[in-house]
């Protein structure tokens, strides 16, 4: 019999000091999901996204794609604002004007004046590591980081031959929760309280046979249906990367959520659907997967929200896993908590 496993401490949700940790040791140190290819068809396109308080962006060049912080070397003015756009061939700071090539190098350090010693060569744009996956994209400000291909190798596995490469971009859906973002991702990698919560997606699903596997850098989550594949909306497979994708598989596409720390209490989640032309063509169809999606979103910010409430009125000290529910949760705590703790 596995003894019992104590989960975190309550204090993990509360600390100041802690959040700033998670922000640098483990968003800091992550592939981060930014978008898709399609996104991004020609030279100049961008799309940027403020994560854990790093503000980033992609921009396709004339020989692909480039990553920066969206940050001006002068005096940290914004290169672009809104999710995406055009720049129109070089990013441009909204405070000074300084001008950067595509390629991040300082083009022009607009009326600047003479200054001994100033080399704009020396004052080219924060990079990024930047790669893809079956044309979605990632950003990684850790030079030394392993290949997102290596990361994602289980899902690549999982998704086998599903051809992704013709969905189409079609809705982006923004929710604000007022709960750490821990307590978010924790209640996504657990089918436990589906039951309990989720009344309409357990009429998908068979909860019963809800299962949880943890391979290399990600988690996934896998159930029977139980309504006909050809009415249902899910798929029956969810996935997580660390530190905050999910990958939620439908029967005509997917949805990439995007779990993202907006402060210590709120958690903004950005949902983004891939789905098929056919799928996106039908308004009915998609406004029927687009309901869907905000009862589950609504269900787990109710609950969220009442568990954030509970751990700030100083009661709950800790808990236990489940060992038949729970992996995925106790994965995640333990990889957080070593982050946090190569940084002490």
């Amino acid at each position: 019999m596995t003894p019992a496993q104590a989960t975190a401490p309550a204090t993990v949700y509360r600390d100041v000091a802690r959040f700033e940790a998670e922000r640098r040791n483990v968003f800091g140190r992550s592939w981060l999901f930014m978008g898709h290819e399609c996104e991004l068809p020609r030279e100049g396109d961008v799309v940027s996204a403020t994560v854990a308080g790093y503000p980033l962006l992609v921009v396709r060049t004339g020989t692909g794609l480039k990553a920066f912080h969206n940050v001006c070397r002068h005096r940290a003015g914004p290169l672009f604002e809104g999710e995406r756009g055009n720049c129109g061939g070089s990013l441009t700071c909204k405070y000074h004007g300084w001008v950067y090539t595509l390629d991040g190098r300082l083009r022009n350090a607009r009326d600047f004046g003479v200054a001994a010693g100033f080399d704009p060569r020396n004052f080219p744009l924060i990079d990024l590591k930047v790669e893809t996956w079956r044309g979605f994209v990632f950003v990684n400000a850790d030079p030394n980081s392993r290949a997102l291909a290596q990361s994602l190798k289980p899902l690549d596995a999982r998704v086998g031959a599903r051809d992704l490469s013709k969905l189409v971009h079609t809705d982006r859906r923004t929710h604000d929760i007022g709960c750490n973002w821990k307590i978010y991702v924790e209640n996504y990698l657990e089918g436990y309280h589906i039951p309990l919560v989720h009344r309409a997606l357990s009429e998908e699903i068979d909860a019963s046979k809800y299962e949880v596997a943890v391979d290399g850098d990600m988690c996934f989550h896998a159930a029977p249906l139980k309504a006909p594949a050809t009415t249902a909306i899910y798929d029956g497979l969810w996935a997580f990367m660390q530190p905050h994708l999910g990958v939620n598989v439908y029967g005509h596409g997917l949805m990439m959520e995007r779990m993202l720390p907006m402060g210590l209490n709120v958690t903004r989640l950005v949902y983004d659907y891939y789905l098929t032309a056919e799928i996106a063509a039908n308004e009915a169809e998609r406004q029927r997967i687009m309901a869907m999606s905000g009862i589950v979103t609504a269900e787990d910010k109710w609950i969220c929200e009442r568990v954030q409430a509970n751990i700030e009125a100083g009661i709950y000290e800790a808990g236990v896993f489940s060992p038949r529910h729970e992996a995925g949760v106790a994965w995640f705590q333990r990889l957080v908590g070593a982050a946090v703790a190569s940084s002490v």
